[in-house]
């Protein structure tokens, strides 16, 4: 066949909307075959369903539709009977991107209709193409287009985010440096002994407060965890002067943590990353800073979990489950920049790390303190104290005093577990995912678990403990789960899918949040090198958990966040916790 043109024309004659084929046809002799449909169609043809008129030269094909024609213009030597079928489609397409066959509708989607025809014909002749293959041919989805779309968007708000608190770390460097003498920030940068480099922290210690902790855990969990020492190292030595250019260090900083936003967009993932990663909120990373009152002796305790797990269960290698602690100091009153810290120390009390154990590796737990602290004190009574006085705590400065590292022998020893059995059969998929707290001692709150859909499928929820909501948007279903604990430690959802195989429903993440500690390392008094009781305040967080494997992804978060005020004073011993 060879279509001259398509057109939709009123019962009055009108042309509304036509579509030329033919490149070589002047205008004036295609308004003139337009013209003269009008003048050919009889009362009696007119009320045919399907029907052709012809002249000399053309064959016009067309369909009633309510109050309009669809007409096709083809050569007289055009095969009628593919001429009627490509009629049928033009008359679908029609009702498909108009709600009604009013002129006016016809008019409001010209475009539309004109963009959905020349899907349907390229120079005269006919596409092999279906109604649902047009409808997916104009809308021009692009999944790729989305996800870059979200990547920048994550970028700008990382970017906004990183600069509105590097302005507010910078107004407290310039507000401290008032308050403080001049004298100070020189002594206390010079008697902590800190290596230049370590100042390169800086913007991880900012970073840590804003970026996903997935980011954060690219195999330098030592750096962003133990540089407690160097985090606001730039600060007091402004003061003195001598090193306040030191904060264009961040640069190569600032570029490795854009790069890592690139790899947690929506299925931005590479081969090695349908591992299960953990991702979290900036606003969720903040939680543990929000409302608390720091008192002049603080304490921060935070805690990394990353584990890495096989798809059938277990741990891939005796050395991929491991947890990363730190404990660090700020002193704001410089009468107190030379206490010493009561350390309770029960990290044997955590699963998996119990003596006796012939199967227990005796490196499986290590636990370092600051080089400008006794040793001795620390191993004989885990006590924290300086080695000499003339060497304080520098003042306003987070000073990381004591680090741990714990290899877990066994998934058991993990805090939450999760199991995703997908089923594929000739209906469809059958998805079962349990989740299982392993650690009966911890309370987990607002438990979240986002697991990925095949694209343009909707599932049908046939069990579910706590609440779901299907995300159409991201192709993913949020299951909730308000607090998991001792008493509901297991928990399932169950789902089917119309189509799809089991790689679709990986990576599978999970956020959760805790007001309990992990390893039992915590500040249990603070006193003066007098002897005398401090006051203090600490708040102690569980940053993340991530378990891994090369064909599963499960993703956990567990962070807790609690401060406390502990005085010890004529022998009695107060706390009052204030949960954030």
């Amino acid at each position: 066949m060879v279509l001259i043109a398509a057109s939709i024309f009123t019962k009055s004659g009108k042309a509304l909307v036509t579509r030329q084929y033919v490149a070589d046809m002047t205008r004036a002799r295609l308004e003139g075959l337009l013209n003269a449909f009008p003048k050919l169609i009889t009362s009696d043809k007119a009320q045919r369903q399907h029907t052709f008129v012809e002249t000399n030269s053309v064959r016009y094909v067309y369909q009633p539709m309510d109050n309009i024609y669809m007409v096709l213009v083809t050569t007289k030597a055009s095969n009628i009977l593919e001429d009627l079928e490509t009629l049928r489609l033009f008359s679908r397409v029609i009702p498909e991107y108009c709600r009604s066959n009013d002129e006016s509708e016809i008019t409001d989607k010209a475009f539309d209709l004109i963009f959905a025809f020349d899907e349907i014909v390229v120079l005269g002749y006919r596409e092999s193409v279906n109604l649902a293959q047009i409808r997916t041919f104009t809308e021009m989805d692009s999944h790729e287009e989305r996800v870059f779309n979200q990547i920048q968007i994550a970028q700008q708000r990382a970017a906004h985010t990183l600069m509105k608190e590097k302005e507010k770390e910078i107004k407290r460097q310039e507000k401290l440096k008032k308050h403080l003498k001049g004298g100070i920030g020189g002594t206390a940068a010079s008697a902590t002994g800190i290596s230049s480099s370590q100042a390169r922290t800086e913007l991880t210690s900012v970073v840590k407060d804003t970026a996903p902790i997935s980011s954060l855990l690219g195999g330098t969990g030592g750096t962003s965890l133990f540089g407690g020492l160097g985090q606001k190292k730039q600060a007091v030595p402004s003061v003195g002067g001598g090193k306040a250019l030191k904060l264009g260090a961040k640069s190569a900083n600032e570029d490795a943590f854009l790069q890592q936003l690139r790899h947690e967009g929506e299925k931005v993932l590479d081969k090695e990353s349908a591992n299960v990663t953990v991702s979290m909120s900036g606003s969720d990373a903040a939680v543990s800073n929000i409302g608390v009152k720091a008192g002049a002796v603080h304490f921060k305790c935070v805690e990394k979990i990353n584990a890495v797990l096989s798809r059938g269960g277990g741990l891939n290698s005796s050395d991929s489950a491991k947890i990363f602690g730190s404990i660090s100091l700020c002193v704001s009153d410089p009468k107190f920049n030379s206490v010493a810290i009561q350390v309770l120390n029960n990290i044997k009390q955590v699963s998996g790390c119990r003596d006796g154990d012939p199967s227990h590796d005796s490196k499986a737990v290590q636990i370092q303190v600051h080089p400008n602290l006794d040793k001795s004190s620390w191993q004989s009574k885990s006590l924290l104290r300086l080695k000499s006085e003339q060497k304080p705590y520098p003042v306003g400065v987070d000073v990381g005093v004591l680090k741990w590292s714990i290899k877990l022998p066994d998934e058991d020893a993990l805090p939450l577990t999760l199991n995703c059995w997908p089923n594929e059969s000739s209906e469809g998929v059958t998805v079962n995912i349990e989740y299982t707290l392993q650690r009966e001692d911890l309370q987990l709150k607002n438990v979240r678990i986002v697991i990925p859909l095949p694209p343009a499928t909707a599932p049908v929820i046939s069990e579910c403990e706590g609440a779901y909501e299907y995300l159409k948007s991201k192709g993913q279903i949020l299951w909730s789960i308000p607090l998991v604990e001792r008493c509901n430690k297991t928990g399932t959802l169950e789902f089917t899918t119309a189509n799809g195989n089991a790689d679709h429903f990986f990576p599978v993440q999970v956020h959760f949040s805790s007001t309990d500690s992990f390893s039992k390392i915590t500040v249990e008094s603070v006193e003066t090198m007098q002897g005398d009781d401090v006051e203090f305040t600490d708040e102690e967080s569980i940053a993340v958990v991530n378990l891994a494997n090369c064909c599963l992804n499960l993703k956990l978060y567990l962070r807790l966040s609690q401060i406390h005020t502990r005085c010890e004073k004529n022998g009695e011993q107060g706390e009052h916790p204030s949960e954030l």
